[in-house]
């Protein structure tokens, strides 16, 4: 934001996108301060607050560490301030900080409990499954649940749902007649496979480098083959990830999924049939906004505060639960995505020893 007030921009920009939240934080502010000397940096929840009359401050999850630069830090859940008036908010309406968004889901999720986890879905994804702290694999980046004695390992993906907008102006169809033609498209997408790292790839390969990939392309693949591919790749996605902590003892036992891939029960459905178990769909999946809804029933005194509570001690959205319909085709479709995944990976070391 402009030093002197005034309004703000959002930074889209692919440095940091294999680190981690923080430092993805620092990476992107060394970009922007690079090119303006007039602008401070603000998480977008701390300055919609800023802007209702709060003082400047950056509101952060329990066990977050202060972001350089951002402001004074408080709590996610505290009464940060107070509205001024401005934008139609009754003044001395209280100010609630935030967090980012995938942990406000995550709290939402009820994801406070071993075995639960979470796919916030949207443009990006992901899967975060809960484990006590004390097992928590070493060396294994991890955040801190709403519970005590909880952490959410796992990680985020790079474009699950980026890819699909991407085919839709690639195609110029709607996203819901691509999600129409896929339903109509038998598992395993009639050999199509794709491999979703339009961005590169976090959770589990993290590699900036890795590029998207269509594979099994014929005369006779039309739109419906892709889109049903894309929607096995980012179930492929999250079972590479479920499986990988799995091997190092974090089982997943109950999948919440949220944001817009959610509302398509075809895209729920994979993700049960690849990852093998249920998976809840919240009757309202804007889970993020959900979370912003339980950190303001702490500030009036409703539940616990993020970090002092028990699992279950917030109340959860009402679901719907897709139970598993394991396929061959997909296990087998699995393993491809993987071996191909690996085999991408391996091109490229090729390439830069070759460089």
């Amino acid at each position: 934001m402009p030093r002197g007030g005034g309004l703000a921009v959002t930074c889209l920009h692919p440095a940091g996108a294999t680190l981690t939240p923080d430092e993805q934080h620092a990476q992107q502010w060394e970009v922007l301060r690079a090119e303006r000397t007039d602008v401070a940096p603000m998480q977008l929840w701390d300055w919609v607050l800023w802007r209702l009359g709060a003082p400047a401050a950056q509101g952060r999850w329990p066990g977050d560490a202060d972001l350089p630069g951002y402001g004074t830090k408080v709590a996610t859940g505290c009464i940060a301030g107070e509205a001024d008036g401005s934008f139609a908010v009754a003044a001395g309406t209280p100010l609630v900080p935030g967090a980012q968004d995938a942990y406000l889901a995550f709290w939402a999720g009820g994801i406070d409990t071993p075995g639960r986890a979470l796919d916030p879905g949207g443009r990006t994804g992901g899967l975060g499954v809960a484990v006590a702290s004390g097992r928590r694999p070493a060396g294994m980046f991890a955040l801190p649940a709403a519970a005590q004695g909880i952490d959410i390992v796992g990680g985020p993906v790079s474009a699950h749902g980026l890819m699909l907008e991407w085919w839709s102006a690639v195609t110029g169809r709607p996203v819901d007649a691509l999600l129409e033609a896929a339903a109509a498209v038998p598992a395993g997408a009639n050999g199509v496979l794709v491999l979703p790292y339009l961005e590169g790839e976090r959770a589990p390969r993290w590699n900036r480098d890795l590029a998207a990939e269509i594979i099994g392309l014929r005369p006779s693949t039309g739109p419906g083959e892709v889109t049903r591919a894309m929607l096995e790749a980012s179930a492929y996605g999250l079972a590479h990830i479920a499986r990988e902590l799995d091997a190092r003892g974090v089982p997943t036992e109950v999948v919440v999924v949220a944001g817009s891939p959610a509302r398509s029960a075809l895209w729920c459905s994979i993700k049960a049939a690849v990852l093998e178990v249920p998976v809840e769909v919240p009757e309202h999946p804007e889970l993020g906004a959900y979370g912003a809804a339980l950190a303001a029933g702490v500030a009036v005194g409703w539940w616990p505060a993020p970090g002092q509570g028990a699992g279950g001690d917030w109340p959860r959205p009402r679901v719907a639960v897709v139970a598993p319909e394991p396929d061959a085709v997909y296990r087998a479709g699995y393993e491809r995505f993987v071996a191909l995944g690996d085999a991408a990976e391996r091109r490229l070391a090729s390439l830069s020893a070759e460089g």
